[in-house]
C-alpha cells in the first residue's frame, strides 16, 4: 500500500460544506460504489465501506480486529503523529479474542443501566451548575466550553477517581492523542508519556489507598494487571469517556436548535429525549473518520471481494443514513423507532462507554429543556466551525443565547 497509487484516489475523510450538513460523497458512495478505494490522509489506500449491511457484517465479523503492529495496514495519517491510532496505548490493551472478551467484560461491570442510573441525580446536578455559571456570566456563551466539555470530564473523572482539578491536562493530552494531522510526532510523544507518567502516579495511589472507583476495583480484581495495561485502560477511559461525548453534546444541541421546531417539539413532550438523542447520534453530519478494520483474509463485502492485507475503513455515519434501513435518512425525525443506529460501532469492538454516553447525553437534554428553553443558536447555523483534524468530528464552539 505505496502512497505512488494513491495520487488519484479519493481522499477520506470527504470535506463538508458545513459543520452540522454531511459530505456529499457519503449518498454518492453508498449508492454507486459502497466499497470504493479511497486515500487516507496518510496517502496510504484503504477500502471504504458505506452501505449499512455492508458495515454491520464487517464490524461485527470475529475474524477482523483493529490493525495490530504486526499488519501491514494502512496508516490512517503519517506525516505527523497519526494520533491514538499509532499509540502505545493501542498496542498494551488486547485487541482481540478471549483476552479482548475479558478486559471488556472487567470494564463492563462499570457501564450497567443500573451504574448509569445512580450516577443520573448527580450528573443532572452538575449540569445544572455548569448551566448556571454560563447564565451568570451572561449571553452569548460557549455551550462547549461551559456545558459539553467540563460535563463528561468531570463524569469519568468521578469513575475513575482522578482530581477533577486536572481537567485541563487531561483535555491537552486527549486532544493531542486524538488529533491525527495537528501536532507532530514530538508532541504526541510528550503527550502520550506525561499522561502516562500521570496515570503511573494515580495508580500508585490507589494501591497504596484503593477507593470506589474503577482503577482500585481493576487492582483489587484484574488478576494481576500490568500497570502498563492499568495505565493505559485509565487513558483509554479518560479520552473515550470525554472527548466523544462533549462534542456530541455540542453537536446534538447544535442539530435541535439549528432547525427551532425541533426544541419547540421537546420543550411540547420532553418524553422523546431518549428518542432525540439516538436521532442525534444517527444523523450525526460530523463523525470523524470511522472504524478501521484489518482483513486477514479474502473477504466479500458489498458484491467486492476485498484481498487478505486490505485495510477496511467502515464509516458508520454514511452508513446511518442508508434509506435502505431508515426512512426519510436525510431528514430528522425525533420520535425515531426502532433507531438500529451504527454510532457505536458493532460486534466486539462496539462501544463500551454507550450507555454512559447515552444516559449523559439524556441528561444533558433534559436539563437544558428545563432550565434554558429559550435557548437558541447565537450564529447562524451555516457559520458553526467544525474541528479539523480530529479522529473524533465535533465544532470548535457553540455560541448560544437564551
Amino acid at each position: 500500500m505505496t502512497p505512488s497509487h494513491t495520487d488519484q484516489l479519493p481522499r477520506f475523510p470527504f470535506e463538508a460544506a458545513s459543520a452540522l450538513e454531511p459530505p456529499a460523497e457519503w449518498a454518492e458512495f453508498r449508492e454507486k460504489c459502497p466499497v470504493a478505494r479511497v486515500a487516507l490522509a496518510s496517502g496510504d489506500e484503504a477500502a471504504l465501506i458505506t452501505r449499512y449491511d455492508d458495515v454491520k457484517s464487517v464490524l461485527s465479523d470475529p475474524r477482523f480486529t483493529r490493525p495490530t503492529a504486526g499488519d501491514n495496514a494502512a496508516r490512517v495519517a503519517d506525516t505527523e503523529s497519526g494520533g491514538v491510532f499509532n499509540s502505545e496505548m493501542a498496542s498494551v490493551l488486547p485487541q482481540h479474542g478471549e483476552d479482548h472478551l475479558t478486559w471488556r467484560r472487567m470494564i463492563g461491570k462499570w457501564f450497567t443501566a443500573k451504574r448509569m442510573n445512580a450516577l443520573r441525580p448527580g450528573m443532572a446536578a452538575m449540569a445544572e451548575q455548569l448551566i448556571d455559571e454560563m447564565v451568570a456570566k451572561g449571553a452569548p456563551g460557549d455551550l462547549k466550553a461551559g456545558l459539553a466539555f467540563p460535563l463528561p470530564v468531570w463524569v469519568i473523572c468521578d469513575m475513575l477517581g482522578v482530581p477533577d482539578t486536572d481537567r485541563d491536562r487531561f483535555a491537552h493530552w486527549s486532544d493531542v492523542m486524538l488529533s491525527m494531522t495537528r501536532y507532530t510526532q514530538a508532541e504526541f510523544d510528550a503527550a502520550q508519556a506525561e499522561f502516562g507518567r500521570y496515570m503511573g502516579g494515580h495508580i500508585a495511589a490507589k494501591r497504596a489507598e484503593p477507593g470506589d472507583d474503577i482503577l482500585s476495583a481493576l487492582i483489587a480484581d484484574g488478576d494481576g494487571w500490568s500497570d502498563a495495561k492499568l495505565a493505559a485502560t485509565g487513558i483509554g477511559l479518560l479520552i473515550a469517556g470525554h472527548e466523544t461525548t462533549a462534542n456530541m453534546i455540542a453537536k446534538m444541541t447544535a442539530m435541535l436548535l439549528a432547525d427551532r421546531s425541533r426544541w419547540e417539539r421537546l420543550l411540547a413532550d420532553p418524553s422523546l429525549v431518549r428518542t432525540a438523542v439516538e436521532e442525534a447520534l444517527r444523523a450525526d453530519a460530523n463523525a470523524g473518520v470511522g472504524m478501521t478494520r484489518y482483513l486477514t483474509e479474502d473477504f466479500e463485502v458489498g458484491g467486492t471481494v476485498l484481498p487478505a492485507g486490505t485495510t477496511a475503513m467502515c464509516s458508520m455515519a454514511a452508513a446511518n443514513r442508508d434509506e435502505g434501513v431508515f426512512a426519510d435518512a436525510a431528514g430528522v425525525d425525533l420520535g425515531r423507532s426502532p433507531n438500529p443506529h451504527l454510532a457505536f460501532g458493532a460486534g466486539a469492538h462496539a462501544c463500551l462507554g454507550q450507555p454512559l454516553a447515552r444516559t449523559e447525553l439524556q441528561v444533558v437534554l433534559e436539563v437544558l429543556l428545563r432550565k434554558l428553553p429559550t435557548l437558541e443558536l447565537a450564529v447562524p447555523a451555516g457559520e458553526l466551525r467544525r474541528i479539523e483534524g480530529l479522529a473524533v468530528g465535533g465544532l470548535r464552539e457553540l455560541p448560544v443565547r437564551w
